[in-house]
């Protein structure tokens, strides 16, 4: 099969970039030809020059176009498969794959597709005001904090909407959780073209299961609604207990200066860093208080044979079995967190009974093998439709 990955980069790396990687050397591994159409977003925060000529990227530029065209035209896919197309590449694309013939399966990452900023999350709290009542209320309630920034995404939501891009050229919408395809189905898009493809995770050679590691750690981007103060919160109370943050935090550079001395930052991490890290963690927490999409650092931990302690919110327990796997908890409740950690904390067999469960879970529902048989299902899917 012959397959074109479209994907516009975020400025950091990220899950989502993870995911793409991964879908590429899975595919070219089984044989497939890959191509991928990228653009980056590198940089762009630093430069204002560049965010103007991104705001208007996002509703087609033509350069873009025509060398879209161009690849369509000699690579001849029989699948295009988008991730993510904001700012650079634009939805703009898709009535092209359309007027090529060309099927076009999109990986459903986030909550972009009805709210402008991809979280359904602002100012402190859960918020659905725009995918229930229209765009405007991004602009209204400001809620990326900068009223152009505000402005230009929920135009081009606007606009993709308005001229139905995705509801009229995507195909198949690919989501990594129940709680997702209920929320698009609720938004109005056709339950029979949603497909559940959660993410995959490769367990190490080593199981970690069995050896009990000595702090409580978190993995991901450290800002407001990935609820890392709560997790610092929570371990006001656990002095005895050492836990580390492994990830970039410069969207909250407060937490490291207030955070207790048992909880240290570590700042972003490399893969081989990484994979020591999870190694020497007793358990990871994900006290996430939006609803996420599919948390790769919760199945990356579960791959290595880690319980998890995550938000009861969204998708997660989907992705986290409550006393099978890890334990749940209320969402913003560091009191709750704080006595979900002592009590797995203080029993370690349960720690790894929990960590074999989710590493058997990794392999049984999350394998490279499991996540290629749902994709070409999907691919088949797509392409039957335009026969």
């Amino acid at each position: 099969m012959r397959v074109l990955l479209v994907h516009n980069s975020y400025g950091a790396h990220s899950g989502e970039e993870v995911v793409v990687d991964r879908q590429e050397q899975l595919l070219g591994g089984r044989g497939d030809a890959v191509m991928r159409f990228a653009r980056s977003s590198h940089g762009l925060r630093y430069s204002r020059a560049a965010q103007v000529r991104a705001f208007f990227a996002a509703f087609g530029s033509r350069d873009v176009l025509d060398e879209f065209r161009r690849l369509l035209r000699s690579f001849q896919p029989d699948i295009v498969h988008v991730h993510n197309l904001y700012p650079w590449i634009s939805p703009a694309i898709l009535p092209v794959c359309r007027e090529h013939g060309v099927p076009v399966v999109m990986t459903v990452h986030n909550y972009r597709l009805l709210c402008p900023n991809g979280l359904m999350f602002t100012h402190g709290e859960i918020c659905e005001r725009c995918a229930t009542s229209g765009e405007h209320w991004c602009v209204l309630r400001n809620c990326e904090g900068q009223m152009g920034k505000s402005v230009g995404y929920a135009s081009r939501n606007f606009v993709a909407r308005q001229r139905r891009w995705y509801l009229d050229n995507v195909d198949r919408f690919a989501v990594l959780t129940g709680f997702q395809r209920d929320k698009l189905v609720a938004a109005g898009f056709p339950q029979d073209r949603i497909d559940l493809l959660p993410n995959t995770a490769e367990p190490p050679a080593h199981d970690a299961s069995d050896s009990l590691g000595g702090q409580v750690g978190f993995v991901g981007r450290v800002s407001q609604e990935k609820g890392v103060s709560v997790l610092v919160d929570a371990m006001r109370g656990l002095g005895d207990i050492r836990c580390s943050v492994a990830g970039e935090f410069h969207r909250q550079p407060e937490l490291p200066i207030d955070a207790p001395s048992n909880v240290a930052f570590l700042g972003m991490l490399d893969k081989q860093g990484l994979q020591a890290f999870y190694r020497d963690l007793r358990m990871i927490v994900a006290p996430s208080i939006c609803y996420e999409g599919f948390p790769m650092a919760i199945v990356e931990a579960m791959a290595h044979g880690k319980p998890v302690i995550a938000s009861r919110i969204g998708g997660i327990p989907e992705i986290v079995d409550d006393g099978v796997t890890g334990l749940l908890f209320e969402p913003g409740n560091a009191d709750d967190l704080a006595d979900k950690i002592r009590y797995l904390w203080d029993r370690p067999e349960l720690c790894r009974q929990m960590g074999t469960a989710g590493r058997e879970k990794v392999l049984r529902e999350y394998s490279e093998d499991r996540y290629y048989e749902r994709l070409m299902a999907i691919y088949e899917d797509a392409m039957a439709s335009r026969q």
